[in-house]
């Protein structure tokens, strides 16, 4: 250490990085100032720095170092580092500069004199040198000579350092601290430690590593970057686990001997909003009495959040509208739930109280918890009656010890407090007599009377009602009773006369009963109405004694609508509850003989097969009377004293009691078709009715006839006969011609030819339908003169009757056979001309006959029904005898008749009589000749 003043007026020098406290140098003595004035002169360093490197003492004047002093870091890499002072006296003012060297303490400077030689400068390593610290030191020699003035010399010096693996990684912080949220997401960068090692090459390269005390857990949930440093999120962080991580980094160079450090990286975690509040009853008391006075405690309740800070600050509020309120405990996060203003059962008896607990995070989390409070009840209402006052009205004649009517009397509270007992006030004097007769259940209140009471008296008595809570509470009403009449007789209806049976030809008006009515009460309950309520021919005349009625007929009757009639008598007294009492009487309407016998049909028609059994019965006919008694027995009789049809009611004769008709002979369709008669019904009232019926009667067909042939016909009446025929005829030669005539009609009178018996089959054919014979081919050499032909003619009866013609053809020659005919045709016009004449008369007459009941059947029905169709066709394949099925259009003037298996579609050939039909081939046999 030295002074010079060549820039200062002091200057000293000292080695870096010395002591904290080490003296620089004694200013005062080396400025030649005494100590003693050094503190009243204020003797100071003056500068900037709030730091300052030195500091001096005022009361020696020494100057020492106040901290470390770091050349590199005041002079950065400069070659001198001098420190420049200035110091300050007061009274008077005086300045002197200081200059303080930061010398190099790694080297060391020697001077060897070697006399003439002259100095030789050697420079010595004091210390160590460390690259890190600096790669080159500068050094300045300076020489300097003793003259005066000095002259000097200098010369730079240039100390490259060379690096070997002396220093460990060194971290860029002393320590080291992250915040972490939690539940940061896998791959979250929390931070980056940073560590440099001050060597070169592989010496100065540094990965990063987990200390070798780090546990397994710890490395489950973060990991680090080996080249960069980066510590991560690797698992899942959860604040409520562990809010704190310390974890050790290890930070390694790459040199041939690694050198390692470590840092403790410490970890914050930072709580998230991700826990609710937790709501816990520690105690409740389920039931509070009403009459709890503000401020009772109802319940205790704890509140936890496990999240921190802000997150976990919880506040706690009742959400209803409830006259409860939270206070909080002494002890954190307790409350309690007590009464905030007074309660009433009878209003509300319970209370769902919603607590709401909410934390303070920015996203708040809240939960809630729902207690039910029973108000327990406390005896704080007296009973009410339901009617202020009572008034009660009671019938006479009540019924000694039955309920005259009740009171009742409610209560707000409930259990033993709400039960209400009712008395009777006996303590007064007035009503007491009246009282002693009265009985109240205490239960419900029903108040019954031990007598009979008399009408229009008015009594008052009180009734008190109590409950039954531990302190009672009464109540007192006024009840007024009034007697009042009762309408409590009905009418009374007495028949004092009464026809049972009155005729049904009585005029309107006829009395039929007297009645009198009585009402044993007063006033309007005895007044009396009287009526019929059935709607019956019958009405109530008032008679001129009160209270006395006739029962007369309002209208005409007949009995034989109706007979009997119930006729209910009603009467109804004025009462406001009126009493209503009825007699009902039976009126028999007696028979008169007003009705005639009916038919049950007119007129009657009736089919009658031919040749019936004589004496047998036909048919019958029936009429009814609407009367009774002997006014209904009905007897017939035929009318005999028209004499159209004399002859045929002469062989009839009726069962005057049942109306069957027998025939005292046989009919013959073939000589009377139809007839009609008259049958009179007769009643046996006084005087007798009658009624009489048209009966007509249609006689049916029967096949009783057999074909009767008109040719041929021989000279002794035999049906043979002789034809001549040439044999050089041709095929379809017509030979003759059989003719015949069957009397019944309809299929019994349609004719079939059929050959019998033949000689030669292949020479003849005979047309089934018309009875001609012609031949089949013409005659040969072989064939025989003379051939026989036997012809079968039948009717189509259900038996058919049937009459054979023989038929003698003789063949000759053409000369012959016209000489035969010339004689031939002059006798056989003598035969024809008279069976013609014969025949025609006997067609006319059974054409007239035919058309007359025609007529008479087409006049009978007009006057009856024009639907002749749905009368007589009842079947479209009706099956029946001839007269059953009659059918007549007006359009085209055709008439059918349809007989015995006959079809609808058959029609009368014109001409034939009515004996012979035109129809379809439907009888074809196998037996007929072709």
């Amino acid at each position: 250490m030295f002074c010079s003043g060549a820039s200062a007026q002091l200057r000293y020098s000292i080695a870096e990085e010395v002591k904290e406290g080490s003296v620089v140098g004694n200013i005062a003595k080396d400025l030649g100032i005494d100590k003693a004035s050094l503190h009243a002169r204020d003797y100071r360093i003056v500068g900037s720095s709030t730091e300052p490197l030195f500091h001096l003492n005022k009361e020696d004047g020494i100057l020492y170092v106040s901290r470390k002093v770091d050349r590199e870091e005041i002079c950065e890499r400069s070659n001198a580092c001098v420190i420049n002072l200035k110091t300050v006296l007061q009274n008077p003012l005086e300045i002197h500069y200081v200059a303080i060297e930061v010398q190099n303490e790694h080297f060391r400077l020697e001077v060897k004199d070697r006399g003439t030689d002259g100095k030789i400068p050697l420079l010595y390593l004091h210390k160590p040198l460390d690259k890190e610290t600096s790669r080159s030191h500068r050094l300045m020699l300076t020489a300097v000579d003793g003259g005066k003035p000095a002259k000097s010399g200098s010369m730079a010096i240039l100390v490259n350092v060379l690096d070997v693996n002396d220093n460990m990684p060194v971290f860029a912080k002393d320590s080291y601290s992250a915040m972490l949220k939690e539940n940061s997401p896998i791959g979250t960068t929390i931070m980056q430690v940073n560590a440099t090692d001050l060597d070169d090459g592989l010496n100065g390269e540094v990965v990063y590593s987990f200390g070798d005390n780090v546990n397994n857990r710890l490395r489950k949930l973060f990991e680090v970057d080996p080249n960069t440093g980066t510590i991560i999120v690797k698992g899942q962080i959860d604040f409520e686990v562990k809010d704190r991580y310390e974890i050790d980094i290890k930070a390694s160079d790459k040199g041939p001997v690694p050198l390692e450090t470590e840092k403790s990286v410490v970890i914050t975690i930072v709580d998230l909003n991700d826990n609710a509040p937790d709501i816990e009853v520690t105690s409740f008391s389920k039931a509070i009495p009403e009459d709890a006075k503000p401020g009772t405690t109802v319940a205790l309740i704890s509140v936890q959040d496990r999240d921190s800070g802000v997150n976990g600050k919880v506040i706690c509020y009742i959400s209803e509208d409830v006259p409860f309120t939270l206070t909080p405990s002494l002890q954190d996060n307790m409350y309690s739930i007590v009464t905030k203003s007074l309660l009433d059962r009878e209003q509300q008896s319970t209370y769902d109280v919603t607590i709401i607990a909410k934390d303070g995070g920015e996203q708040p989390l809240s939960s809630q918890r729902t207690i039910s409070v029973s108000v327990s009840d406390v005896n704080d209402n007296s009973p009410e009656f339901s009617t202020s006052p009572y008034t009660f009205y009671v019938v006479e004649n009540n019924v000694a010890g039955a309920s005259l009517f009740s009171v009742s009397a409610h209560d707000c509270d409930e259990a033993d407090n709400a039960l209400i007992s009712y008395n009777i006030v006996r303590n007064g004097d007035e009503h007491k007599s009246f009282t002693s007769f009265l009985n109240i259940n205490s239960e419900n209140g029903v108040i019954t009377a031990l007598k009979n009471f008399e009408a229009n008296d008015r009594y008052e008595i009180d009734i008190k009602a109590s409950d039954k809570g531990p302190v009672p509470l009464e109540t007192e009403k006024t009840v007024v009773i009034t007697i009042v009449d009762l309408n409590d007789n009905a009418p009374d209806i007495e028949v004092t006369s009464f026809s049972k049976a009155i005729p049904e030809d009585s005029k309107p008006g006829t009395t039929v009963a007297l009645i009198s009515v009585q009402d044993r009460d007063s006033g309007v309950n005895g007044k009396v109405i009287c009526y019929i309520s059935e709607d019956v021919p019958f009405t109530l005349t008032p008679s001129l004694q009160d209270n006395m009625y006739s029962i007369v007929t309002k209208s005409l009757l007949d009995r034989e609508q109706q007979s009997t009639y119930d006729v209910t008598i009603i009467a109804k007294d004025g009462g406001e509850q009126p009493l209503s009492s009825q007699r009902t009487i039976s009126v028999s309407v007696s028979d008169v003989n007003d009705n005639s016998p009916e038919f049950s049909t007119s007129p009657y028609t009736f089919y009658v097969v031919e040749n019936n059994v004589a004496g047998a019965s036909l048919f019958s006919v029936s009429a009814h009377d609407c009367d009774e008694a002997d006014n209904a027995l009905i007897s017939y009789n035929i009318v005999r004293n028209g004499d159209e049809h004399k002859s045929f009611t002469s062989f009839l004769n009726i069962n005057s009691e049942n109306g069957v008709i027998t025939a005292l002979k046989s009919f013959d369709f073939e000589t009377v078709k139809t007839f009609q008669f008259q049958v009179v019904a007769t009643d046996s009232g006084t005087p007798s009715l009658s009624s009489n019926v048209t009966v007509n009667v249609f006689i049916l067909d029967q096949n009783d006839n057999a074909p009767v042939i008109l040719y041929p016909v021989s000279s002794n009446g035999s049906a043979e006969g002789v034809e001549e025929i040439p044999r050089n005829v041709n095929a379809a030669h017509l030979v003759t011609k059989v003719r015949a005539y069957d009397a019944d009609i309809g299929y019994n009178g349609w004719l079939l030819f059929s050959l019998q018996e033949v000689t030669e089959h292949s020479l003849f054919a005979l047309d089934r339908y018309t009875g001609q014979i012609r031949t089949l081919r013409s005659f040969t050499e072989t064939d025989e003169a003379e051939q026989k032909l036997v012809i079968l003619v039948k009717d189509n009866g259900n038996v058919s009757l049937s009459a054979t013609a023989t038929v003698i053809v003789k063949v000759v020659e053409p000369k012959e056979a016209f000489a035969a005919s010339d004689v031939k045709s002059a006798t056989n016009d003598d035969e024809e001309s008279n069976v013609t004449f014969y025949l025609m008369i006997t067609l006319a007459s059974v054409s007239a006959l035919f058309l007359i009941s025609i007529i008479v059947l087409i006049a009978m029905q007009c006057s009856k029904s024009t639907d002749y169709t749905s009368k007589y066709l009842q079947e479209t394949n009706y099956d029946g005898t001839l007269c059953h099925s009659i059918q007549y259009r007006s359009g085209d003037k055709r008439y059918m008749l349809v007989g015995p298996r006959m079809s609808i579609g058959s029609t009368i050939v014109p001409g034939s009589h009515a004996n012979t039909l035109v129809l379809p081939d439907r009888r074809r046999t196998s037996t007929e000749v072709r």
